[in-house]
């Protein structure tokens, strides 16, 4: 019998020790996040280990149903309670028949790469991101390079918590030792840069300490480590790339040492941050434009995806308009991008949160901050005369906001974003004056953008992971604008009590 499914149960009680807790909100758009608690927190967790299983039994439910087979990769990131989350999602793997290939400690990206180098159809990587100590959650796939979209996460949520299980038993357990060699050795074959390129590597203490160093040294850069440590406590700061206080510490490295970059990897090592030589903390959008400039040199012609909070200058730029460079504009979200960048067999997807996606000849179509990091530095060795500020110098000026997520409870921030849709429909349709100007287009494939006639525009989106709205600022025009269009946007949330204050503003 599988074990009864609850929404809720409190620690230290008989239910939550017999009775798979598991909260329906914690199945997201395109992965899976809970509150799995931690010490001192007055949050009532989302999730205990019998609710993990109950995850491992519908996942290995599903994967058999959509024809994948029973063979599936493992492995968690650095967190205190990681390795056992696994080990309980791996026990209802077992229960419904799955062959689990378990990689160990190790980087989303690096899961996805097993996939291919153990020929395994299906992914399930214990991982909660950048979020905060106290968070928890799975990437799953079940078709390389993909990872799974609404609708396996709706089949998914169906089965789990209707405790719908194909329990067939016969499953096993295999761990693939010393997997990480064969991840770092495939990242840096043939990469090697001949320019002398300083470069800090920043970690937060955070899983991708024990890989981005050694990966950045064999390519032939001269590393300097910060926060590369191991230490799941995360003492300075969340491993957070978009983070203002993970990029002020990079800056101030790299002013301290000369550093010709700094890059700063997420929690799991699928982002990658940039912070140039002079110290300005360069958001991930304009990376994408210098990269994209660098590849459609080199591949006249190239189809790129960005995401709907992602710079203008993808459709502005000159550089990319001579080279004959094609953007499309979608939504937000590492599985989203990931399979647009598929379907137009595009040869990179950018996001502005950092997940930059590759497919042949540079990667293979999944996000890998180690990747992204190893492109850069070889942008920075075919531009032997310009130094990283040199490029993202000549790149149009605009006027961008970090990405800012006032707070916003899972179970109406959906709705939130649907009034605010509207309200901003109705403007348009009515002429109306939005921010000093008429609005010129408004994009609602994920969200909404608000477009004014000078191409200053505001996003407003819920998050797919966390309690939160997302709001993302740009003006080409003046840090003026930028500062009214913000002003006018959050007067529109402010419509709705719901919404609290924000993680960072600018």
């Amino acid at each position: 019998m599988p074990p009864k499914i609850v929404g809720d149960a409190r620690p230290n009680s008989f239910e939550f020790e017999t009775e798979a807790l598991i909260k329906a909100s914690g199945f997201r758009e395109y992965d899976a996040r809970w509150w799995f608690g931690r010490p001192g927190s007055a949050q009532l967790p989302e999730l205990n280990l019998i609710g993990v299983q109950a995850l491992g039994m519908g996942l290995g439910t599903l994967i058999r149903r959509l024809g994948a087979g029973p063979d599936i990769v493992t492995g968690h990131d650095f967190r205190a309670y990681s390795l056992s989350i696994k080990l309980a999602l791996v026990s209802g793997l077992m229960a419904a028949g799955a062959r689990v290939r378990d990689i160990g400690l190790a980087l989303s990206p690096m899961a996805y790469f097993a996939q291919f180098a153990l020929d395994t159809p299906s992914v399930a990587m214990v991982t909660a991101s950048h979020n905060e100590n106290g968070w928890t959650g799975v990437k799953m796939g079940a078709a390389r390079p993909l990872t799974f979209g609404p609708e396996e996460m709706s089949a998914l949520k169906a089965i789990v918590l209707g405790g719908d299980f194909d329990l067939v038993g016969g499953g096993s357990y295999d761990f693939v030792h010393d997997f990480r060699a064969t991840y770092l050795d495939d990242l840096t074959r043939d990469k090697r840069i001949t320019r002398k390129l300083k470069v800090v590597a920043a970690c937060g203490n955070g899983t991708a300490g024990a890989f981005a160093p050694q990966a950045l040294q064999r390519i032939g850069c001269e590393v300097i480590p910060l926060d590369v440590e191991l230490d799941h406590t995360f003492p300075r700061y969340n491993p957070n790339p978009e983070d203002m206080r993970m990029l002020h510490a990079i800056r101030d490295k790299v002013l301290e040492t000369g550093a010709d970059v700094g890059l700063g990897f997420d929690g799991d090592g699928d982002r990658c941050g940039v912070v140039d030589n002079e110290g300005n903390e360069i958001f991930a959008d304009k990376v994408g434009v210098m990269l994209a400039r660098d590849i459609s040199s080199q591949h006249p012609g190239s189809t790129f995806v960005v995401d709907v909070k992602s710079t203008g200058l993808f459709n502005t730029d000159s550089v990319l308009r001579a080279n004959g460079a094609v953007t499309d504009y979608w939504k937000t979200g590492h599985s989203y991008i990931k399979r647009r960048v598929a379907e137009l067999g595009a040869v990179a997807g950018f996001e502005k949160s950092g997940h930059f996606f590759f497919n042949p000849p540079i990667g293979r179509g999944y996000d890998d901050g180690l990747v992204t990091a190893i492109a850069i530095c070889q942008m920075l060795d075919r531009s032997p005369g310009s130094s990283m500020a040199d490029l993202y110098r000549a790149l149009p000026l605009t006027f961008g906001t970090p990405t800012m997520s006032p707070h916003c409870a899972d179970d109406v921030k959906y709705g939130v974003v649907e009034r605010v849709v509207a309200d901003f429909q109705a403007m348009k349709r009515d002429g109306r004056v939005f921010a000093g100007q008429k609005i010129a287009d408004l994009i609602t494939v994920n969200g909404v953008r608000v477009v004014a006639e000078d191409g200053t525009w505001g996003l407003v989106r819920a998050s797919s992971n966390k309690p939160e709205l997302v709001v993302v600022v740009e003006s080409p025009v003046s840090s003026q604008r930028r500062r009214q269009m913000f002003d006018a946007v959050d007067a529109v949330l402010r419509r709705s009590p719901e919404v609290g204050a924000y993680n960072q503003t600018f």
